[in-house]
């Protein structure tokens, strides 16, 4: 049977299709750029023992977990068009997990007991979404 005949013709893109899109690539910009600032901080001698809070990290305590969520989210827009509601808990339930579970919370613990400066840090900088920092 031609190809044609048994597919079934492509779907128009959407709007949600295009913030889907906008999402991740945002989402991945933030996982991209935030582990290679972090990295190069990791890797300055100087900086040991110091607290990053520069390029993104002075938005966001974590902008590789912010970037994951967000990437998610990218997702859930791109599966609106499929109807089912159930699609959302996917997203739901990588952002309770990055905020409330793993991620954040167990390692700002940790940076906490490790880092001098640390509570300065987060006094002016959100933890999760990327905002201005408090004066």
């Amino acid at each position: 049977m031609p190809q044609a005949v048994s597919s079934p013709a492509p779907v128009a893109l959407t709007r949600l299709d295009a913030l889907g899109t906008l999402l991740v690539l945002i989402g991945l910009a933030f996982e991209t750029i935030g582990d290679l600032q972090l990295a190069r901080f990791k890797g300055d001698p100087g900086d040991r023992g110091r607290v990053m809070d520069r390029g993104l990290w002075r938005y966001t305590r974590h902008p590789n977990y912010f970037g994951d969520a967000v990437v998610w989210w990218g997702l859930y827009a791109f599966a609106l068009a499929t109807g089912h509601p159930l699609t959302i808990i996917g997203p739901l339930v990588m952002t309770y997990l990055l905020t409330r579970l793993s991620g954040v919370l167990l390692l700002e613990k940790k940076l906490a007991r490790t880092r001098p400066g640390y509570a300065e840090y987060v006094a002016r900088t959100s933890s999760f979404v990327s905002w201005l920092p408090k004066a």
